[in-house]
């Protein structure tokens, strides 16, 4: 059928353009016989597998891919000899999520006739306002000029934020043409949280700043929890990896992890920060929240974040962590 590559470095954004193109490609289809997705803890091998798989029940099949840390280059080989020789009833979502992406690949999707998409807006002034109108106006919006601009220079690098500050805009005005002014009240704080702002506080015992960011990350919400949920569970997990006396530095981090330099460092200077028990009773605050998000108390969720938030702060605070 077809094969889609989408990749950039914004999760937030990635995890919405995942979800569209599922969405477009199960369209009125039965999603629990059409969709298979591969988000962790599997081989190459049953991809392919669930890939030459003829439907059942449907006419056709759609599967999703994740790139993981563990993703080889010859898992990426096997992948790209499906995609040269791809069933003609299965549409392939290729998720890549970090990193720079294997020739192999790229060059498979391109032979195959497939789409390559970043996520991500250009760089070059221009051709970054013609993205962003073509998003305003897949979004139903009519921005003037002035309103582009301004919605443009509040986002900054945090285009995530774009999809709710968009569906308010509708639900308010419709199709009418927005002029700045009747934007503004939209905006709220200024944009750029980056993804690592609220790692980098807990990291550093700054409960304080952490709770600000992760407000600012669900206002009107922009990001769900969950979302952010994720994020931690991911930065501890590497944290967690680093448990053992053969980590003594950055280049064993960048070894064993696949961060890069400062990214290293930092991650290197956390755990030790933390410690074998820091990290444990990071992951207990994790699971607890979860399942309070899930239903499993009465508390508001952004109740049972602020409560999460400080508590991980705490862990490496003079006072809460190893030192």
């Amino acid at each position: 059928m077809g094969t889609y590559l989408l990749h950039g470095s914004d999760e937030v954004l990635l995890s919405t353009a995942v979800s569209d193109k599922i969405r477009e490609l199960v369209g009125e289809g039965d999603r629990s016989l059409m969709l298979e997705e591969f988000v962790e803890d599997y081989v190459m091998g049953a991809v392919i597998e669930s890939a030459n798989t003829p439907p059942f029940f449907t006419e056709r099949r759609v599967v999703v891919v994740h790139q993981l840390e563990t993703t080889t280059a010859d898992d990426i080989d096997a992948l790209s000899n499906y995609i040269r020789d791809e069933a003609d009833f299965t549409d392939l979502v290729v998720v890549w999520h970090k990193g720079k992406i294997l020739k192999a690949l790229t060059d498979a999707v391109k032979a195959a006739g497939g789409q390559n998409t970043d996520v991500m807006p250009p760089t070059r002034a221009a051709d970054r306002r013609s993205w962003w109108e073509e998003q305003v106006a897949v979004a139903g919006l009519r921005l003037d000029a002035k309103a582009m601009g301004l919605l443009i220079e509040w986002l900054g690098e945090d285009v995530g934020r774009f999809e709710g500050v968009a569906r308010s805009l509708v639900a308010t005005y419709g199709d009418s043409v927005v002029s700045s002014d009747k934007l503004q009240p939209f905006l709220g704080e200024r944009g750029d949280v980056k993804p690592w702002d609220l790692t980098d506080a807990i990291d550093g015992g700054n409960a304080t700043k952490a709770l600000m960011v992760a407000r600012r990350m669900m206002i009107a919400g922009e990001r769900h929890p969950l979302q952010i949920m994720a994020q931690l569970h991911t930065h501890f997990a590497r944290l967690a990896k680093l448990d053992g006396p053969s980590i003594g530095s950055p280049s064993d981090v960048e070894a064993l992890t696949g961060a890069k330099g400062f990214q290293a460092e930092k991650a290197l200077k956390a755990y030790r920060n933390l410690g074998s028990a820091g990290v444990r009773r990071a992951f207990e605050l994790l699971a607890a929240a979860d399942r309070d998000l899930r239903g499993g108390t009465g508390l508001e969720n952004d109740v049972v974040m602020d409560v999460l938030v400080a508590r991980l702060a705490k862990l490496t605070s003079p006072r809460g962590g190893r030192r």
